[in-house]
């Protein structure tokens, strides 16, 4: 059977991969020069580099697994790494049991209860049981009020650009029980990787895989219209011409789908314009030093514009990507933030003004790139109930698939949960077609 799979992101590289391998013919269509979306990257003087921050943790089994049958699991790097707080003009850190006994930012009866929260998430199992109850609810519950108000709500106001007050416990709970998935012996040690060049490198080599087995990847190629004749679809529009399919799948978010489809209405239609999604401003340094111990510090100061301190080069291995020490400083915003209309000069001023007073012996002279990346989609925001809108695989038109990131949850949005789904949804794609 031949399908048309669009878009080329790692869940439209992963799917095209799992269903070329299953036999079919595939025809991947991208818009853009690169396949890989969020997972692409950028060029740095003589390197590439991921332009935006990714890590596979040591408990992302399939991800690792997806390594290995490609052949590039020898790749795969793994470290110990550290993460910190950012408090009112204070690094703490919190990479260790005894880093977390020690925290001055909560008394004795806060940090038990901290435990306690940590605790139920990862003894919880059924996640709509969760659902109904918003994340400030179940984490004061928990944690009580004084945890919430001094780690929680700066951490969820940044990451979600202020928007958490309807947000479903799920997030925290998903969350909470990756995180705690990749902490290690009795000392409770972070383990992060990589591959040595990037997420591209799994993507590139399922491209490899996808052509070997007969498939077509079309870059620069954006599909102007899925065709449907009596229901079912019969191809795609292409440069004015009608390209012939038996089945096409859909990768991109939701609120896009409908525009290839003119036409076509329903309430499923409807559904699919009314999400809503959380953007990125990311900036990308690359200094000639290190700027941290920490991979990951956490910003309670909301004062500070970006949301975290992501210094990737504590598990990627400097000397794999050019000798530099890569930082990404991401501010997630909803689609009214003023940030994704500033210049790139105006972030990189306000950025690099809040780093300076966070590190005072930062020298704006250790920077040998610096880069400003924007997104408008990076993940579906989520309300309470939201999950029942969540749109189907198959929706009511023969040979018509839908697969994107709404799909995975309660899950992160990461590798490991998205080729995961992809995998998941090529199988059911396939007894559909069969």
């Amino acid at each position: 059977m031949h399908i048309a799979v669009i878009g080329g992101g790692i869940v439209g590289v992963s799917l095209a991969y799992f269903l070329s391998r299953a036999g079919h013919s595939v025809t991947l269509y991208e818009a853009s020069d690169q396949i890989g979306g969020l997972a692409g990257t950028i060029r740095l003087g003589e390197v590439e580099v991921d332009r935006f921050y990714h890590t596979i943790l040591s408990s992302d089994t399939h991800m690792q697994a997806l390594a290995e049958e490609l052949g590039i699991a020898d790749r795969l790097r793994f470290r110990p790494t550290g993460s910190a707080f950012f408090h009112n003009g204070r690094l703490y850190p919190m990479t260790t049991l005894r880093d977390f006994m020690a925290f001055p930012l909560l008394r004795a009866t806060d940090r038990v209860r901290l435990g306690l929260t940590i605790l139920a998430a990862y003894l919880h199992r059924d996640w709509r049981r969760l659902e109904e109850t918003s994340v400030e609810e179940w984490l004061v519950r928990w944690g009580g009020r004084r945890a919430f108000h001094h780690l929680w709500r700066p951490m969820l106001r940044a990451k979600f650009d202020g928007r958490f007050d309807d947000l479903p416990a799920t997030y925290i709970w998903a969350r909470l029980i990756r995180t705690r998935s990749t902490r290690r012996g009795v000392s409770q040690q972070e383990m992060a990787g990589y591959l040595v060049g990037g997420h591209m490198t799994l993507i590139q080599a399922m491209a490899r895989a996808i052509e070997a087995a007969g498939g077509e990847i079309r870059l620069r190629t954006p599909v102007q219209e899925v065709m449907i004749s009596d229901h079912r679809v019969i191809g795609v529009r292409v440069n004015g011409s009608v390209e012939p399919c038996e089945a096409a799948v859909i990768t991109l978010h939701p609120p896009l789908v409908p525009r290839l489809l003119p036409g076509v209405e329903g309430p499923w239609v409807e559904d699919l314009r009314s999400w809503q999604y959380l953007g990125v401003v990311c900036v990308l340094l690359a200094l000639d030093r290190p700027l941290t111990d920490y991979w990951t510090i956490y910003i309670t100061d909301e004062s500070v514009p970006f949301t975290g301190v992501i210094e990737t080069t504590h598990y990627i291995d400097p000397a794999d990507v050019g000798g530099y020490h890569l930082v990404y400083l991401p501010k997630y915003v909803t689609w009214e933030s003023p940030w994704l209309q500033r210049s790139d000069s105006e972030i990189l001023e306000a950025w690099l003004e809040h780093l300076q007073r966070m590190f005072p012996a930062f020298r704006p002279e250790w920077i040998r790139h610096a880069q400003v990346h924007r997104e408008r989609y990076v993940e579906p925001l989520f309300h309470r109930g939201q999950w029942r809108r969540i749109p189907p695989l198959a929706p009511p038109l023969h040979g018509l698939f839908l697969v994107n990131l709404t799909q995975i949850y309660p899950a992160l949005t990461n590798g490991e949960s998205l080729t995961r789904h992809a995998r998941r949804a090529a199988e059911e794609i396939q007894k559909s077609v069969a």
